[in-house]
């Protein structure tokens, strides 16, 4: 399974102000999806002050949109000449250095952001992503688990470490930790194929089933229990609830 991460900083990054303000211009290209339009708005900004904050921010955001990351790392660049602690600049080139690959570059500027704030999340998770592409599992394993201690339901922290844990071959907690983050976000759709294929591995064929048509680890002992008492298969009792239920839908 592929590691996930929650990207809503990007949006974050376009300010609203007032009508007339070309902030406003900025925010409706980009919640319209018009990144090319946005790009050159940005770009005739710059023509006139090189140095427009506002500008080179968005025209980042609009190249990382545009897939164009090494162009944003330029212009990322350029505002951190002006302010070299300025988040979001740093959070988009670590966006474009994600997507290029270049994990130990990212790892720095996830440094250089938490050392003035230890607590930001998405940085935290980004720090535990790009550590798990080195093949670093138990290293990520510390900045997922102080993303939890921050935001125990923060789903892309718990899907995560459920990955990495199944990268060091402990399946167990690392179904518990799918388990969680299906208990949070049950419309997440790749968990119960995940569960189900470590649960497979702990050579638990029943829990395999349930876990692969979407029940939950607490859910499981009661159907498992009902098909013992009924003398039936696992797989004959969840189809005998699956008929009641829709009886009285």
């Amino acid at each position: 399974m592929q590691y996930v991460k929650n990207d809503e900083f990007l949006s974050d990054c376009v300010e609203m102000i007032n009508l007339l303000d070309p902030s406003n211009v900025i925010t409706m290209m980009f919640n319209a999806g018009k990144f090319n339009e946005l790009y050159n708005y940005c770009k005739s900004l710059l023509e006139k002050d090189p140095d427009d904050m506002m500008a080179l921010q968005n025209i980042s955001l609009s190249l990382i949109h545009l897939k164009k990351y090494d162009e944003a790392i330029v212009f990322c660049d350029k505002v951190l000449e002006i302010k070299n602690s300025d988040t979001y600049a740093l959070k988009n080139k670590i966006y474009a250095l994600e997507s290029l690959k270049q994990h130990e570059r990212v790892l720095d500027l996830c440094d250089q952001i938490l050392e003035s704030n230890p607590k930001d999340v998405w940085v935290l998770n980004s720090k535990g992503l790009s550590l798990n592409e080195l093949d670093r599992h138990k290293d990520a394993l510390e900045y997922y688990d102080t993303t939890l201690i921050i935001d125990p339901d923060d789903v892309t922290a718990l899907m995560n470490k459920a990955i990495s844990l199944s990268h060091l071959g402990n399946f167990k907690d690392s179904i518990e930790y799918y388990d969680r983050a299906q208990t949070v976000n049950s419309d997440l759709k790749e968990i119960p194929l995940a569960k189900s294929k470590l649960f497979e591995k702990l050579g638990m064929q029943d829990d395999s089933f349930l876990a692969a048509q979407g029940i939950l680890n607490k859910d499981m002992a009661k159907i498992k229990d009902d098909a013992k008492e009924n003398k039936c298969s696992v797989f004959h009792q969840f189809c005998e609830n699956e008929f009641k239920n829709s009886e009285t839908e």
